[in-house]
């Protein structure tokens, strides 16, 4: 019987240890190659302020923070008193794809995926879903005018693979003191 519990401890360690996942002591972690940085620009306490698309006007909060050793960058959103949205996004840069990766999830059950990239100045990412009518939408949110203690991010949609772009949300966010 023991040894049957050594032998199970064994297969874990070694099927699951970091030196044969991949993750070994001589591969370069993502946040260490220089593109990680690119985000660096959202970690920060935010005032968020918004426009709703029937022209109403939102303002709410924004802690992002980078996490688990600094490979990951949390955003943790309050959209009171401007709305019930609350929700938390975690952004990875992804070296074998040269590109970053977002996953986000809110109290209204969303989650949704991105993909993109910085360039001109913009961090741009991008998702596409089907909608309840079988549609394809393409969303994407571009981060731009990126300074110290703001910056503006809209949030658009397409619905004819890209020949127009809808403006949903343009958001400004400013850094808390």
């Amino acid at each position: 019987m023991i040894l049957k519990k050594l032998t199970a401890v064994f297969f874990i360690c070694i099927n699951f240890s970091p030196f044969t996942t991949g993750q070994n002591s001589t591969q370069q972690l993502p946040c260490s190659f220089s593109e990680a940085s690119q985000f660096d620009f959202w970690i920060g306490e935010w005032e968020v302020k918004w426009e709703n698309s029937d022209g109403t006007k939102g303002e709410g909060t924004n802690t992002v923070s980078q996490i688990l050793g600094g490979c990951v960058i949390l955003e943790e959103f309050n959209g009171n008193p401007g709305s019930n949205l609350i929700g938390k996004s975690f952004t990875v840069f992804n070296p074998s794809i040269k590109k970053w990766q977002q996953t986000w999830v809110d109290n209204y059950g969303s989650y949704l995926d991105f993909i993109g990239e910085y360039r001109d100045n913009k961090m741009i990412l991008n998702r596409e879903y089907t909608d309840s009518n079988k549609n394809k939408i393409k969303q994407r949110m571009i981060f731009y005018n990126i300074k110290k203690d703001s910056f503006d991010w809209n949030w658009e949609k397409s619905s004819n693979d890209e020949e127009t772009w809808e403006l949903s949300w343009e958001i400004h966010y400013s850094r808390l003191k």
